[in-house]
């Protein structure tokens, strides 16, 4: 057993809050931690908190359990903090970072983490999440700073530029990889594919098939994957039976696929010989060739807006469920296979000093991408151990690919320091290299809007 104290913040959440409950209190390795629940709203809190004690009665797992409102008194003495904030409400800010820039003729392909909405949803989540890394400080300051909360790059960046605390960040986004390449191998993989279509876009009617594939996919292939979130790059794809370099065969295969499955990947590929790994809807989000009203890429790629409304739905039947498992009404059994996307495993190979290799790690760069630049925030492999958190070395990413990558770093670098210090200015040059705008007066406009409409959110910038 590896006794630690862990804070997980937005445990009241629907999905994350589930899956991140069930996974910690069904490791026998972290049997009788200190497990402390934060979330601002006290009804799902006391909800999730019920559930924690059911799921320690019937599981034996000798947690001891707290929950908080506010972060700052469930810090001291937390050996991890793993956090999954958004400000809240999620759909609706999101549909209204998507629509601002619409009234002045910015279409954006996706709104959440790239274009104009990235700089929007991260100004938002900058500050809450800033003042949890403060109290950290203060509270307890050599805690690793889990991170789940998107946009993934600007967060990790904040933490790691502006406290003193080590964040890492940790994403789900490389199966999307594993998924596209297990449709186009299945065959050779023996992969037996559920009934089509297939589709990486976050949609009920994909994505459960592609999580099956993904990790079908996942027991036989080794990706090797670097670039930064949501924007990585397979540079090594192996048959892990065998060792053979399949990066061949997938090149063969892509010339045979059907032209409706992610032809926004296929095109990229194309043009640049390298395989980008997230699916069309986030990778849409940082090319300039996604936003043209003249030739409409959003249906000639088929890029669609995220469901808002149904996600709203759905994080209320969410809801409605984990008060179902709380008081007795509804099983648990689903919760031993639930997930937390690498943060149980982190934690147990650091508070336990043992390795483990994780696919996809969000981490300061650290020689890990010799032509990206140094401290930008990147995603490689990584080995988590009692020494902590590194990435691989991964060498330079193809020229063309890093000058991409680079440039979405720039991006990252001044919608950070315009939400970290309140400066207009970082935030009107962050959207001017925008590539979703291409007019001055457009970027000032749409700046200015953001900054009126979001006032209650940013008082960083009103002061």
């Amino acid at each position: 057993m590896l006794p630690t104290k862990i804070v997980v913040i937005g445990a009241g959440s629907a999905s994350f809050g589930l899956n991140t409950l069930g996974a910690l209190m069904r490791s026998p390795r972290l049997r009788g931690s200190e497990l402390a629940l934060v979330d601002q709203n006290a009804d799902t809190l006391a909800n999730v908190h019920r559930l924690a004690e059911r799921l320690n009665r019937e599981w034996d797992s000798h947690m001891s359990l707290s929950s908080f409102t506010q972060p700052e008194e469930a810090l001291p003495g937390a050996k991890f903090v793993v956090s999954a904030i958004e400000v809240p409400p999620r759909e609706k800010l999101w549909r209204s970072d998507f629509e601002i820039p619409l009234k002045y003729g910015v279409r954006q392909p996706y709104a959440e983490n790239g274009g104009p909405g990235g700089f929007a949803h991260a100004a938002r989540n900058i500050g809450p999440v800033l003042a949890i890394a403060h109290a950290m400080e203060k509270a307890c300051p050599d805690a690793w700073f889990i991170n789940f909360t998107n946009p993934m790059v600007r967060i990790v960046d904040a933490i790691a530029r502006y406290s003193a605390i080590r964040p890492i960040g940790l994403c789900h986004q490389i199966y999307a990889g594993y998924g596209m390449i297990g449709v186009l191998l299945a065959d050779y993989l023996g992969i037996e594919l559920p009934p089509a279509p297939y589709s990486t876009f976050a949609d009920p009617r994909y994505s459960t098939t592609m999580h099956i594939i993904s990790r079908r996919a996942a027991r036989l292939l080794d990706i090797k994957a670097a670039g930064t979130n949501h924007f990585t790059w397979m540079l090594d794809i192996r048959d892990m039976r065998t060792g053979e370099d399949l990066y061949p065969l997938v090149r063969e295969r892509w010339d045979k696929a059907d032209p409706s499955f992610e032809p926004l990947t296929h095109r990229v590929y194309d043009a640049f010989g390298w395989m980008p790994i997230p699916g069309d809807s986030h990778l849409c989000e940082y090319l300039p060739w996604t936003n043209d009203p003249a030739t409409r890429p959003w249906e000639k790629y088929n890029l669609s807006l995220y469901d808002w409304e149904r996600a709203e739905k759905s994080r209320g039947e969410g809801h409605r469920r984990m008060a179902r498992m709380g008081s007795g009404q509804e099983s648990v059994e689903a919760l031993k296979a639930a997930d937390s996307e690498g943060a149980v495993e982190m934690i147990e190979a650091i508070a336990g000093g043992t390795n483990h290799y994780h696919l996809a790690v969000d981490l300061p760069n650290d020689g890990y991408i010799t032509n990206l630049p140094a401290g930008s925030i990147v995603e490689t492999p990584g080995l988590i151990s009692g020494f902590g958190a590194r990435g691989f070395a991964m060498g330079a990413l193809p020229e063309p690919v890093a000058q991409l990558v680079r440039a979405e770093l720039a991006r990252v670098r001044f919608s950070v320091d315009a939400a970290a210090l309140g400066d207009r200015q970082a935030a009107l040059q962050c959207l001017l290299l925008d590539p979703d705008i291409s007019d001055l007066d457009t970027a000032r406009a749409i700046l200015d809007d953001y900054l009126t409409s979001y006032r209650q959110y940013l008082p960083q910038f009103w002061q």
